[in-house]
């Protein structure tokens, strides 16, 4: 237990107190609504459906606060420079903010569930009480007209509808009832678009329907307009509906009971969210400058199995280690942007991205790139960024472990570039004095892409006197027998026959207890950070090995988790 608190202690302490805010908000407003004397009418003609309504809603505004937040990269980035002097604990927190996004959308979609069911019985009770099926006094209260001295309770306001379509007639007639109809289709489109295999699959679909939150938040805003449930007003004298209840007949008859006053109350929910709103429009703002600033080729390669190289220069451009940019082509479409990580060095007079071939947009891109004659300019390339990420805190530790799964390698070829570099100029501020690098590829291609950097790295090692800095071990986990067996073959050879390297590929996946038991015993006092950028089944499992092989004793081993999230 004590190792998983120094992995996930300040996470989970962030979900108590967003889970506590959801639960305070719930209960608070549930009660306001069901024992607040100004509903005593209300809750006559709707039950107890009438707070089921008014908590969920409560508890949409604070996630509807937070939603869009997380997806606020640029705000993101600045905070996580601001928070270098809190410590890697802190910026750790920013790294999960998809994670978070993704929470706070599923406490959207259960809060919204219940307000719709909570409300649909509300329309067929507030019918029922209209046409006089229920008791007296929720006929009398439904009668109530909107005139000099009188206001209604019940927003339906005619019976000329047949029953069975006033309910329809009301949610289509009404503010409350057609932006709640539109909010609904909205979450359904964007929720069912957001699941991992449309996301991965369909790429266009998850990013074209994920825009229609601009058309939930437009009619989050205006739904509350409609003021649909309504309270009663104080009126002098007073009402006192103690006694009144019980003698609809005589209201406005006797002085004790006049006649009731009903208002709905002053929409809230534009207070909610309407900071959030500024910011992600200055977010998009900010965006537009970035993508009408020139951006030019400086090397466009294609890379074995299919994976594009582009070197792209940029006036003003800073990065660091790990960094990654938005990248929109509008010869393939001007709404789409796609993130990738850079491959570069902060230390180069340019930034490149490596980009494999994995949908739509990625292969159309690739075959623009292939036609291109040699030496001439791509087309038009937008660029957003560079965003912050978990790899950019890489040289905060004494050792790192860097966990690359294929294309997810990208990040580490930009730290160890910037390793080289540092290295290079002798640079004193190097703090890092072991890193651990694991790469798994299913095939042998793919290794093409940075051996030749492993190859430069390998050398400027043993001319250092450093070999022990650097500890690379590559693992081909898509094999036959023929692999295996040339392998055999050319077992005795100083080289690898796959990477040409001295360290020779390992076939299959890593023994992590193994690896991790090593890593431990080398660095028995050392803060050790391990970075993956690749699937989440591997995530879980590193994460795991991290509680497992953390010490609880300060002057012992910690290992701290860290993933690429985009």
């Amino acid at each position: 237990m004590a190792n998983w608190i120094i992995n996930n202690g300040l996470t989970a302490f962030i979900l108590v107190v967003w889970m506590s805010i959801n639960i305070f908000l719930f209960v608070w407003f549930y009660f306001f609504y069901d024992l607040g004397d100004q509903f005593f009418y209300t809750r006559h003609l709707l039950g107890s459906a009438l707070a089921w309504a008014r908590a969920p809603a409560a508890v949409l505004n604070f996630n509807c606060l937070l939603i869009l937040l997380p997806v606020c990269r640029n705000l993101l980035s600045l905070l996580r420079g601001s928070f270098v002097c809190c410590g890697r604990t802190m910026r750790k927190q920013l790294d999960k903010n998809l994670s978070f996004h993704k929470l706070v959308a599923y406490m959207i979609a259960l809060m919204t569930a219940v307000h719709l069911i909570a409300h649909l019985l509300n329309v067929e009770w507030y019918n029922n009480s209209r046409r006089g099926v229920y008791d007296k006094l929720s006929t009398a209260l439904s009668d109530l007209n909107d005139t000099d001295n009188t206001t209604y309770l019940n927003p339906i306001r005619t019976i000329d509808v047949d029953a069975q379509q006033t309910p329809t007639y009301l949610v289509f007639t009404t503010i409350a009832g057609l932006t709640g109809v539109i909010i609904t289709l909205a979450l359904i489109l964007i929720i069912t678009s957001s699941m991992e295999f449309i996301r991965r699959s369909y790429f266009e679909v998850f990013w074209y329907t994920h825009h229609l939150f601009i058309i939930f938040f437009a009619g989050l805003v205006f739904h509350g307009a409609g003021r649909i449930v309504r309270s009663q007003q104080t009126t002098d004298p007073p009402h006192n509906f103690t006694y009144c209840k019980d003698r609809s007949d005589d209201w406005g008859r006797i002085p004790e009971c006049p006649i009731p006053q009903f208002a709905g109350g002053f929409p809230q929910t534009w207070m909610w969210v309407i900071g959030p709103m500024i910011l992600y429009i200055c977010e998009r703002l900010l965006r537009f400058i970035r993508y009408i600033q020139t951006v030019s080729y400086r090397k466009i390669v294609m890379r074995p199995s299919k994976v594009l190289e582009l070197q792209l220069v940029k006036d003003g451009f800073k990065m660091e280690v790990g960094q990654y940019v938005f990248l929109n082509c509008p010869a393939i479409s001007q709404l789409e942007w796609h993130p990738f990580t850079m491959t570069s060095a902060p230390e180069e007079d340019f930034f490149s991205v490596h980009i494999r071939s994995a949908g739509d947009w990625t292969e159309k891109l690739i075959s623009i790139m292939e036609q291109l004659p040699e030496g001439a300019q791509g087309p038009k390339m937008g660029v957003d960024g560079p965003f912050g990420t978990a790899s950019e805190d890489v040289f905060d530790y004494e050792v790192s472990m860097l966990v690359g799964a294929g294309i997810g390698v990208t990040p580490f070829a930009s730290i160890l570039k910037s390793i080289w570099y540092k290295f290079k100029d002798s640079n004193p501020k190097l703090r890092t004095r072991k890193i651990y690098f694991y790469w798994l590829c299913r095939e042998t291609q793919a290794f093409e892409w940075f051996a030749d950097l492993l190859q430069v790295l390998e050398r400027e090692m043993e001319e250092r006197g450093m070999v022990d800095f650097l500890t690379y071990k590559l693992f081909l986990t898509g094999w036959d027998q023929s692999h295996a067996n040339h392998e055999l073959v050319h077992f005795d050879e100083n080289k690898d026959v796959v990477t040409g390297l001295k360290q020779k590929t390992q076939y299959g996946r890593p023994a992590w207890d193994k690896e991790f038991e090593q890593v431990r015993k080398e660095n028995p006092t050392s803060v050790v950070g391990t970075f993956l950028c690749g699937p989440a089944a591997l995530a879980k499992v590193l994460e795991k090995k991290c509680a497992k092989y953390s010490d609880v004793d300060p002057r012992k081993t910690k290992f701290y988790f860290n993933k690429e999230n985009f």
